[in-house]
């Protein structure tokens, strides 16, 4: 309220000053304007005449004016409002934002560090197996190279056996005569009998 006081007042100083330059500008040159009846009555007309139109103004569109400018205020002052809670969230996002991009690197660090160990532990994994498997396959080489000497060692025997009864049997047929060899068989068959 006090401002439209204040406004009003402003408003009417600055038309009466504007009115009497402009009189005195275009009016006869006299020696003291305010020695002259006439124009003293002209600027007392127009000042109630502004006076009336203002008021018929205010009277017809002041409560309109007034909300207009209340509304526009408080548009601004709500578009202030608006954009600050903006900026505060655009502050919380960028902080998020950078939060997520220091957990990204930290991530990153992570994710790399566990692909190493991954692969270290794979490493040891694979080399121990295949020392592992080394060691079956020495083993087995080993088992199966003792039981191909065990085979060739039998093989050479049986062959060695077989050579001894023919050479045996060559010096027997020589040197034995038939009732040596008579004598041999019924040795052989009370033996066996008796067994």
């Amino acid at each position: 309220m006090k401002r439209t006081y204040l406004f009003f007042t402003v408003l009417l100083t600055a038309l009466a000053i504007s009115a009497v330059a402009f009189a005195s500008e275009h009016g006869p040159h006299l020696e003291g304007w305010f020695l002259a009846d006439y124009q003293l009555e002209r600027y007392i007309f127009r000042l109630i005449n502004l006076a009336l139109f203002l008021g018929i103004i205010w009277w017809a569109a002041g409560s309109k004016i007034k909300d207009f400018f209340v509304g526009r205020r408080d548009g601004i002052k709500q578009d202030l409002d608006d954009l600050q809670s903006r900026q505060i969230d655009a502050e919380k996002k960028l902080k998020e934002v950078e939060a997520s991009i220091a957990n990204m690197a930290q991530e990153k660090k992570q994710i790399l560090d566990d692909a190493r160990a991954q692969g270290e532990a794979i490493k040891t994994a694979i080399i121990e197996k295949a020392k592992h498997d080394a060691e079956a396959l020495t083993e087995q080489a080993k088992r199966t190279a003792s039981n191909e000497a065990q085979a060739a060692v039998e093989t050479i025997r049986a062959e060695m056996a077989d050579m001894v009864v023919a050479a045996a049997e060559k010096i027997v047929a020589e040197k034995l005569s038939a009732a040596d060899h008579d004598k041999l068989v019924d040795d052989y068959l009370t033996k066996v009998v008796l067994n």
